[in-house]
């Protein structure tokens, strides 16, 4: 387990050899350790790990640009948020994406009945019909009930294209038929499925449900990045990170902070090549997916 100071510094480290040339001692970064980019707590036995951690973000937000080096140009991301998905972290890492030259294709947002596992014969009901509507290889055969809304919701939204895709046969069908029975609602008109789906996740998901749904996206989109707070998403993304999905998705937590938030677009830049991984401040494979 990654301490968050750890995590700061680390990227610290790895931001020295990147963005070389940016001065310490002027400028965005005098301010470090103020306080003044994200709250923190400042108790007297604290204080050092606020200054750690405002520090890191501070160096975040100015080496940003440097880190992203115009990686999600031309690979525009669909976004999709979980019941209970903070607002900040959503516009926060929008803003982030714009910044590495990509896009927002479309935001979705997942509605409670799609991920309680009390509503499973809805979701269960659902996927069936449509599976035996649009026919073909649409979703796999013998795909369990959520693998299968989830196969099926990535058709609808992503593409394993690089630069994506325009809608297809079957896509508008499966956008309305996920908004009528309110399991996942969307922008109006027919916007371009995305090779990146980025997940902002909330309130708590069961596991088994959330493990499905992710599992059905990345079959579907060229690469799946799950981010969350050290707060209500972070049990989801420890569930996530021992299971055999973590080969296929990328978690990132401390999406909170402007640190957190970098460190997800660096994340979608590296999912484009590299499937999985898991980064952050108790990331496994690393504070943070640079080179």
């Amino acid at each position: 387990m990654i301490s968050f100071r750890t995590h700061v510094v680390t990227l610290v480290a790895l931001m020295l050899v990147l963005a070389a040339g940016v001065a310490l001692g002027g400028g965005p970064l005098s301010e470090a350790g103020r306080g003044t980019l994200s709250s923190a707590p400042t108790a007297p036995g604290e204080q050092e790990t606020a200054g750690t951690a405002d520090f890191g973000d501070a160096f975040a937000r100015t080496s940003a640009d440097r880190l992203y080096a115009g990686g999600l140009d031309t690979h525009p991301v669909t976004l999709l948020t979980l019941p209970g998905a903070p607002e900040g972290i959503i516009s926060g890492i929008a803003t982030d994406v714009e910044q590495a030259g990509g896009t927002i294709t479309a935001t979705y947002a997942a509605q409670p009945a799609l991920v309680d596992a009390n509503e499973k014969s809805l979701v269960d009901t659902l996927g069936s019909q449509l599976m035996t509507q649009l026919g073909g290889d649409v979703v796999d055969e013998g795909a369990p009930t959520y693998e299968r809304i989830g196969q099926l919701l990535g058709t609808a939204i992503a593409s394993t294209e690089p630069t994506g895709a325009p809608v297809q046969d079957g896509t508008t069908a499966i956008r309305q038929s996920l908004s009528g029975a309110e399991l996942v609602t969307g922008p109006e008109g027919e916007p371009k499925r995305a090779p990146l789906v980025l997940v902002v996740l909330g309130d708590g998901v069961d596991g088994d449900v959330l493990a499905g749904l992710l599992a059905g996206l990345a079959a579907r989109s060229v690469g799946v990045v799950a981010v969350g707070d050290t707060g209500g998403g972070a049990d989801d993304l420890a569930g996530l990170r021992t299971s055999p999905l973590a080969e296929a998705v990328t978690t990132v937590d401390g999406a909170e902070r402007d640190l957190g938030r970098v460190t997800s677009v660096l994340a979608l830049i590296r999912a484009l090549k590299t499937p999985g991984g898991s980064f952050g401040a108790s990331g496994s494979d690393g504070a943070v997916p640079v080179g």
